[in-house]
């Protein structure tokens, strides 16, 4: 399965990078699961639209080709843990590749919105966005462990 985590912000907290770091390093081989940061948006006197347009030009370039677009957002759906491992095995039975998608401070473009396959929060709390990277991905190696019966998951 392929997976690529797409978030605004070049630079993070050496913390998030370094959990970051630590659940990428976990997946096995068959599970590519990778993070690519995006550029933000100068804000320079422009519109928040203008900002959010030109970052979702940004994401689209780094979504890899054929991918499914998930982005996250407050007005996603809101899954469980257990949920969550269901669609990621439903996507992953499917063949798909998985781009997750998390915006800038301003939040996603509404077409960029409109693109994606599927939307979902992490939380009903607006989190940082280093937090939301590393819950993101501490999630998806949850849904691994889960959907391998690796003992990571305990609930």
């Amino acid at each position: 399965m392929k997976i690529t985590v797409i978030a605004v912000g070049l630079r993070q907290p050496a913390w998030a990078d370094s959990a970051i770091e630590d659940y990428l390093n976990r997946f096995p081989k068959d599970w590519s699961v990778s993070i690519k940061a995006v550029k933000p948006e100068l804000r320079s006197g422009q519109s928040t639209a203008k900002i959010m347009q030109a970052e979702a030009e940004r994401i689209l370039a780094a979504v890899p080709e054929h991918s499914l677009m998930v982005v996250m957002d407050e007005h996603g759906k809101d899954l469980t843990t257990m949920d969550f491992a269901q669609k990621i095995r439903q996507w992953r039975d499917a063949g798909e590749s998985l781009a997750f998608i998390i915006g800038g401070a301003d939040g996603l473009d509404a077409a960029l919105k409109a693109k994606a396959r599927f939307m979902m929060r992490l939380s009903s709390m607006t989190l940082p966005h280093a937090m939301a990277r590393v819950l993101l991905v501490e999630q998806i190696y949850r849904a691994f462990s889960i959907l391998t019966n690796h003992p990571y998951h305990r609930a």
